[in-house]
């Protein structure tokens, strides 16, 4: 050790020491890898699109949530309406940041707000008709989510004490949202 300290200095020393025990650790407590769990699907309506204009590189609109049904294994409910979807489209590439702000009622009563800021990408051939209102295949666009939970405590508390991620697909009149508890 003496030869290392006056190699590395303490500093070197304390480092390589630190390394050294990494190694030495068993490889489950090195790798720690999140995986996924299933909590529900949301089927959210959405109203006429509101155009804000052309500005700062991207096209604005506000995209109203009339509704919707709530289905999974952790949560029932419906979707409330009165919430939004604030999108930027890169002019350009149709390239999308989503901020969607909506609201949720489990079957039990109990009201769940959600903040679900995202992405939505593709090639900009497939942004367009995505842009334009038509179907386009959810395989051949990106478009993922992180939602934010706020609710009372309770029996829906989980959803304020764990880290989530959503897959969406983007239909005519609706957007499909699978939420996933990140384990």
């Amino acid at each position: 050790m003496y030869r290392r300290s006056f190699l590395f200095g303490a500093a070197g020393a304390a480092s390589l020491a630190a390394s050294e025990e990494a190694r030495a650790a068993p490889a489950q407590e090195r790798d720690v890898k999140p995986g996924l769990e299933f909590v529900f699907s949301a089927t959210v309506t959405l109203g006429a699109i509101l155009e804000q204009g052309t500005y700062d590189g991207a096209r604005r609109r506000i995209v109203p949530i009339t509704g919707g049904t709530v289905e999974g294994p952790r949560f029932k409910g419906v979707v409330l309406p009165g919430g939004a979807d604030w999108q930027s489209l890169r002019v350009g590439d149709g390239n999308t940041q989503i901020y969607a702000r909506y609201t949720l009622r489990h079957d039990d009563g109990t009201i769940v707000s959600i903040v679900n800021p995202g992405v939505r990408r593709g090639p900009p051939d497939v942004m367009a008709k995505l842009a334009a209102g038509q179907v386009v295949d959810p395989a051949s666009y990106y478009f993922r989510a992180s939602p934010q939970f706020d609710v009372q405590p309770g029996p829906h508390g989980w959803l304020m004490e764990n880290t989530f991620v959503c897959v969406g697909k983007r239909w005519p009149a609706s957007v499909a949202l699978d939420f996933y508890l990140v384990l």
